[in-house]
């Protein structure tokens, strides 16, 4: 009898982190609605008894402390992301080091508990990143795109050299949970102008997201499928049924388990000794 397959929903709960760049009252506001989509979220993992994994930048923690407190309260997991949103790929060695301890230092102190797991805000992960994470003593990451639903180890130190060729790093004492762009709600229905964006329909995103955990089930059973969403994102109206209905078509496969991130990663890791 094949292994079960898990789902993960995780949710990055950026709020205003993600628009301090602009001036703009109107974009600010986006990130404000974040709450009430988080709110929206957690109503309705309750009413299904899912727990779920946030990933929760330091300044969303200081600015709506209340939020994430119902976060913990309802039973999920809270995850590194960031402190300001910043992308890894802009900072010094040193610059990362300090922002994941300072967001890490947050975190714990709204939560009693530090975070085990860290997601790379926009996913850019510097040449530093991972190998702060192992000394910092994370457990997992989920930033990486090598595989769609087997986690692995990663690895540290891969270099490639144009003319020469690619060389290999070494595996490291952190485990990868894997995402993937078309599994992210923001591709899909975020909308920014003057460059523009997507409004898909929810149906097409539901079909994917659905087509993707189908051939898990029948191509690569046991593996851990992770959903990302942004509560300012599929908090909206239409796409919270859209959830809720993946949620449903999920519920009625009894070879899916729903599972948060971290505990995924706990059990790869004792299946898989370092």
């Amino acid at each position: 009898m094949n292994k079960p397959s898990k789902v993960s929903l995780s949710f990055d709960v950026d709020t205003i982190s993600l628009w301090m760049g602009s001036p703009d009252a109107t974009a600010f506001s986006r990130g404000e609605f974040g709450v009430i989509g988080t709110q929206r979220v957690l109503k309705l993992l309750k009413r299904h008894n899912i727990l779920g994994t946030f990933f929760v930048p330091g300044l969303t923690a200081m600015t709506y402390p209340r939020l994430v407190e119902e976060i913990v309260e309802g039973g999920h997991e809270i995850g590194h992301h960031g402190n300001h949103h910043e992308s890894p790929a802009r900072l010094s060695r040193e610059q990362e080091q300090q922002i994941l301890e300072d967001g890490t230092k947050i975190l714990e102190e709204i939560t009693g508990k530090r975070p085990t797991g860290w997601r790379s805000p926009g996913w850019y992960v510097s040449e530093n990143s991972l190998q702060l994470l192992v000394e910092a003593g994370f457990s997992y990451d989920s930033s990486l795109m090598s595989h769609d639903v087997q986690i692995s180890r990663c690895r540290t130190g891969d270099q490639w050299t144009k003319g020469e060729g690619v060389t290999f790093g070494n595996e490291v004492d952190l485990v990868e949970v894997p995402i993937a762009w078309h599994l992210d709600d923001f591709p899909w229905f975020e909308y920014i102008p003057p460059k523009g964006g997507n409004l898909t329909s929810p149906s097409a995103v539901l079909e994917t997201w659905l087509g993707d955990l189908n051939y898990a089930r029948k191509y690569e059973p046991g593996g851990t499928l992770t959903y990302t969403m942004h509560p300012q994102v599929i908090g909206r109206g239409h796409r919270m049924l859209m959830l809720e209905q993946l949620i449903e078509e999920i519920e009625t496969m009894q070879d899916v388990q729903f599972t948060t991130i971290e505990a995924a990663a706990s059990q790869w890791r004792k299946e898989n000794p370092f």
